[in-house]
């Protein structure tokens, strides 16, 4: 039962080992992330558990909550999102959450865990240009289930110790009720114990946390929506809607709950979208698809939905290893809500977000 919250051959394993070996050492930093402001308890909905909070003590880091956090690296796994991969095991419990677009439309995420380890996660899928820039910043493992070599290498480059099924990494099985190549899962404890030294340590903070969902930026300074709604391409349409009981975002797919495998709808305390460029990475995959690259270096328009409010800010992000900036209309620095956040990836160009608020109205964000 899932719990809460998978080049000739011996040419391409020797490359690839030897990339990893390559990565041993490698501290890509550059500028320091940000720290957490002092946070307090907050309400959280039942798919995102927490430890009890400890007086003083530090908190989790991509999440803001109360700690003591535990010292172990990030683990951002590649996991489907195609209709046959409903539902995914693990995403509850995941801090972070990117969805991005890949070959023919199709959304794929990146769920980075830290305060929550489940003990199973799938479906685990190939990695793409964007995940190593994605998951650089928390400086710990990427878990996949194979890819191309210069997609694997821009990981190592980031920063990050890859783990990928094809390279023979501990910790993948074949899930017994799903089929084909919607069957590969993994086992997150197992991947945390491949960690080498170099990639052992807590992740930095990612974004800045306020002491309270009602102290966070959009609270203070956002307007009131009922739901958000993305179009991120003409196969991928998630929306939010708030849930003022559980004080916490609930995910639907294409006007359908988002459900998890352990059977509780998928949540967020913070949905953040940043407006990005998509380029063509070169290459088709094996369906013949040119595949896109998500431009997650650079900068744009971004928006923030927190407590029940969502307000339009800007991001900006320097290099692979870099955290995301999120900067308010006058320049102000961005806090999020203590709890889990999920970043929506959207196309600049034909991308779209739409506020629903308290009286039915929108406002659509298309170019």
């Amino acid at each position: 039962m899932i719990a809460k919250r998978a080049m000739s051959l011996l040419a391409a394993t020797a490359l690839i080992a030897g990339i990893g070996a390559s990565a041993c050492g490698k501290k890509p930093k550059e500028t320091p992330s940000p720290t957490p402001e002092p946070v307090a308890e907050t309400t959280q909905a039942a798919p995102t558990t927490t430890p009890a909070p400890t007086k003083d003590a530090d908190p989790w880091p991509l999440t803001g909550l109360p700690g003591p956090p535990e010292n172990r690296p990030a683990l951002s796994i590649k996991i489907e999102n195609s209709p046959a991969a409903r539902p995914q095991a693990g995403l509850e419990e995941a801090d972070i959450v990117w969805e991005e677009v890949v070959e023919g439309g199709i959304a794929r995420f990146v769920a980075t865990f830290h305060s929550s380890i489940p003990d199973e996660v799938g479906p685990v899928r190939s990695v793409r240009p964007m995940d190593g820039p994605i998951a650089g910043a928390t400086d710990g493992l990427l878990v996949f289930s194979g890819g191309q070599y210069r997609f694997i290498q821009q990981a190592v480059d980031a920063g990050l110790q890859v783990l990928g099924n094809d390279q023979g990494a501990a910790g993948f099985f074949r899930e017994p009720s799903r089929s084909g190549e919607h069957s590969l899962f993994g086992r997150p404890p197992e991947f945390l114990d491949q960690a080498d030294d170099d990639h052992v340590k807590s992740p930095p903070s990612l974004f800045f946390f306020a002491a309270d969902a009602g102290q966070s930026f959009a609270a203070k300074q956002g307007q009131a929506v009922k739901s958000v709604a993305f179009r991120l391409s003409a196969a991928a349409l998630p929306d939010w809607t708030w849930d003022p009981k559980d004080k916490v975002w609930l995910r639907s797919e294409n006007g359908e709950p988002a459900m998890a495998a352990s059977e509780v709808q998928l949540s967020a305390v913070n949905v953040v979208s940043l407006k990005v460029d998509v380029t063509m990475a070169g290459g088709r995959d094996a369906a013949g698809s040119p595949i896109p690259e998500m431009m997650v270096v650079g900068s744009g328009d971004a928006l923030v939905a927190s407590a029940g409010k969502a307000i339009e800010v800007t991001w900006e992000k320097k290099s692979p290893s870099d955290p995301v900036v999120l900067t308010g209309p006058d320049g102000e620095k961005v806090t999020l809500a203590p709890g889990n956040t999920w970043v929506e990836l959207m196309p600049v160009h034909d991308g779209s977000w739409t506020l629903i608020d308290t009286v039915s109205t929108s406002t659509d964000n298309s170019d």
